[in-house]
């Protein structure tokens, strides 16, 4: 792969762009990019929409918006660093300073929009529209035959490993309906970055080795957009370097942000935290066959408990309030810069490799900073993922998600077929807004029977990931007649 293509600028509608008067708008296009995503209503909605703690009343607790904005903070730092060395060291005799700046535009746009696709509810809503298609699909009858057997086996795969991720890519290549079908008609660089899994659903592999098998990138809906982009880029099958470094970033983001949301809202406290880090240093000095003291411990790059503590102290000879918030904070912050580091160690020592489409693992693994955020997210997983009040969130969330969906598939199922809708239908369908009806439209034209029902089916999880956590909950609150 070569950046001469990797940083393709050109639009789905009228390929190249060309100001008619460049004096005037000295942007480059991954710059007007990141306009076009800001002015977006999907881009709001994120403000409403869950990263760890559902409808949470706090306004510290970090949001999908919040969390997106921190991501493309990170995107773009890691993509100065990691530009800066590949020019420094001389890695690429092609590589440009315009090169690096256009990565910087690219990533802090991909950030923005990683999650945008996200349904309510966090990844929760993920899990509770899978297992609700696993549930039912098998079960719908359309004109006397079973809906599993009209539809392709990509379709059905689609449904039952349907992802935040392809929907981002759908959303903003057809969603937005607002000029025309080319949704936000984004530069191709920018669309094959957010495809973190360039797979589709019937190529998912996850014992490959390879973390691009992992899940689904995009759906048999719009599987040619993806095609048309990679081949525009020249990545083909293969991720898009930039990619990694998107991935990098959102790791580091909510791994450091999903400890502090917990420790402010009490369910890790410091102690705790300094206990972990002393487990892993134990760890990691057995492993080295030393035995571990109070003088004698495993030199690191990052002295993770060491500065934990340091901050600690810090904060009781300055006097603060509380001296444990003090040290969490200060300590996330300093974890944060090291693992950009990490992460960009990560790219450039493997360059090559993906460069050539060979690189198989994340920035992080294997590395110290790796073994951290292992740590860290373990932590949140047991402490908080698993505690009973956010399974009790949850399952609310799920009988909210399920009732939605069994409205909607059922009001769509005969849609814009030669059956008459009930009344009931009739309403439910008016709910749906009208970009959607026009994506919808325009996609099914000359379509076979089983492409509109599988595109109907799509309509259903496209508006459902398109409501915020609170428009979730009314409607679900509306239709059953609670005030």
């Amino acid at each position: 792969m070569e950046w001469s293509t990797l940083l393709c600028a050109k639009r789905m509608r009228g390929g190249y762009y060309t100001a008619k008067n460049p004096a005037e708008d000295l942007r480059s296009e991954f710059e007007k990019d990141y306009h076009r995503i800001i002015g977006s209503a999907s881009f709001r909605r994120l403000q409403d929409k869950t990263q760890v703690f559902p409808l949470d009343k706090s306004d510290f607790i970090r949001t999908r918006l919040t969390h997106s904005l921190e991501v493309s903070s990170f995107a773009k730092s890691l993509g100065q660093n990691i530009g800066q060395k590949i020019l420094g060291q001389g890695m690429d005799p092609g590589f440009t300073v315009q090169m690096k700046e256009d990565i910087c535009h690219i990533l802090q746009c991909a950030g923005l929009i990683h999650d945008i696709g996200n349904p309510p509810f966090g990844h929760f809503g993920e899990l509770a529209i899978r297992e609700w298609f696993k549930r039912n699909l098998k079960n719908l009858v359309f004109f006397g035959k079973p809906v599993e057997e009209i539809l392709e086996p990509q379709m059905k795969e689609d449904f039952y490993h349907f992802e935040g991720n392809a929907q981002a890519l759908r959303l903003v290549t057809k969603l937005h309906y607002l000029v025309d079908e080319n949704g936000m008609n984004l530069t191709c660089a920018l669309l094959d970055t957010i495809v973190k899994y360039p797979v589709s659903s019937i190529g998912i592999h996850q014992s490959s080795g390879n973390i691009k098998d992992a899940k689904m990138g995009y759906y048999y809906a719009d599987q040619k957009i993806y095609e048309a982009v990679s081949r525009e880029t020249g990545s083909y099958s293969n991720r898009h370097p930039l990619t990694y470094i998107l991935e990098a970033a959102d790791d580091l983001a909510y791994s450091t942000a999903d400890i502090e949301d917990a420790f402010v809202k009490g369910y890790i406290s410091y102690h705790m935290l300094e206990r972990e880090l002393e487990k892993l240093e134990q760890e990691d000095a057995d492993k080295a066959g030393i035995k571990k003291t109070r003088q004698n411990h495993i030199p690191q790059e990052f002295q993770a408990l060491e500065k934990l503590r340091h901050y600690y102290r810090r904060g009781m000879e300055k006097g603060v309030w509380n001296p444990e918030s003090y040290a969490v904070k200060n300590w996330l912050v300093r974890l944060q810069g090291f693992l950009i580091n990490s992460a960009t160690d990560g790219f450039t020592s493997h360059y090559g490799q993906i460069m050539r489409g060979e690189y198989t693992r994340s920035l992080f693994q294997g590395t110290v900073g790796g073994r951290l955020m292992e740590m860290l997210g373990n932590l949140a997983y047991e402490i908080v993922f698993c505690s009973n009040d956010i399974y009790k969130m949850e399952i609310a969330e799920g009988v909210i998600l399920d009732f939605l969906m069994d409205k909607l598939v059922d009001a769509v199922l005969y849609y814009d077929t030669e059956k008459k809708p009930t009344s009931m239908d009739k309403r439910v369908v008016s709910f749906i807004s009208d970009n959607y009806m026009n994506a919808y439209h325009h996609q099914a034209k000359g379509k076979s029977e089983a492409e509109k029902l599988y595109l109907r089916l799509l309509l259903v999880t496209d508006y459902v990931c398109g409501m915020t956590d609170s428009y979730a909950k009314r409607l679900y609150q509306e239709l059953n007649g609670i005030a």
